[in-house]
């Protein structure tokens, strides 16, 4: 038999006890900010038919794993942080984890597939509707959504079979894999070792595809003639590139602190944590909603319809 504690205790942000009042209303505010912007590109591109295409289609996933990236964690986070309710259930916990980190794996792939979708775009643009059809794109995103689940479920499973010894506090504002790990009486090596070997599969194989087809991406825009059709491209890309570094530094920053950063304030480390989840999200629909044209130009239909 296997001993789960009942529940376990979130405590937020280490060290900033007092001030965890007032930090969670810019929390508050990026949140609603995430959960409009994403709604609304969603509900936008869903009934736009000029829209379905592979682009917008890999943007509404984007959106849709936003949603419920920030939604796993946010509500909880602020109960601790406004009521002072830091109980998690052992599976509630485990649950929030599986969706976190799944959806976590699920945004870097996106962010690859966007990648892939630009590269194609400004390489070989007169095929690029043949090669990314809306059965491939919808294909692609299956793949990246099982990808996230089939490595995930792993976590929660040795989880489950680990015993917990007295010790049931987590310093973390949400039910990160590592900070549960932590908590563990066993041998946790194997999760160790696991988590490690998901972290390098997913982001490693996610950021050389961007890596790559960014590199492409900018060769072929330094051969192009015209300044105007280089200068096109470029806004384009940074605004992509833009998003992939709020995503994958913060995500970087975490996932090393765990393992090697015991000289970093345990503050900072969750703060970090925190952010990783809540500015992507923010700033997807913001970046690209208001830096594509199309879309831009539906959302200001809309609200002259209103």
């Amino acid at each position: 038999a296997f001993s789960h504690p009942p529940y376990f205790l979130l405590t937020g942000i280490p060290g900033l006890e007092e001030e965890q009042f007032w930090i969670a209303f810019p929390f508050c505010i990026m949140y609603a900010i995430a959960v409009l912007g994403n709604i609304t590109l969603l509900l936008i591109i869903k009934a736009e038919p000029s829209l379905h295409e592979p682009m917008y289609l890999f943007l509404a996933m984007l959106s849709f794993t936003d949603l419920v990236l920030s939604t796993s964690m946010l509500p909880k986070m602020l109960g601790i942080f406004w009521l002072g309710s830091g109980e998690i259930g052992f599976l509630s916990c485990l649950a929030q984890l599986f969706f976190i980190h799944t959806f976590s794996s699920v945004e870097s792939g996106m962010l690859m597939a966007m990648a892939l979708d630009r590269y194609i775009a400004i390489c070989c643009p007169l095929r690029h509707s043949s090669i990314l059809s809306v059965p491939v794109v919808v294909a692609l995103e299956s793949l990246v959504l099982v990808r996230g689940v089939l490595l995930v479920s792993p976590f929660c499973f040795l989880l489950h079979r680990m015993p917990f010894c007295q010790h049931h506090i987590i310093s973390h504002s949400y039910c990160e894999h590592m900070a549960v790990v932590k908590l563990a009486c066993g041998d946790t090596r194997v999760n160790v070792i696991y988590g490690l070997f998901v972290a390098f599969i997913v982001t490693g194989s996610d950021m050389i595809v961007i890596s790559v087809s960014y590199t492409v991406i900018l060769r072929v825009v330094m051969r192009l003639s015209s300044t105007e059709a280089r200068l096109k491209a470029f806004s384009t890309c940074t605004s992509h590139v833009c998003v992939i570094l709020a995503f994958y530094v913060p995500g970087l920053f975490t996932f090393l602190t765990h393992r090697f950063g015991q000289s970093i304030p345990p503050h900072i480390h969750i703060m970090m944590a925190n952010l990783y989840l809540l500015v992507p999200p923010m700033l997807n629909p913001i970046v690209y909603g208001v830096r594509t044209k199309k879309l831009w130009e539906r959302v200001v239909v809309l609200f002259q319809r209103k």
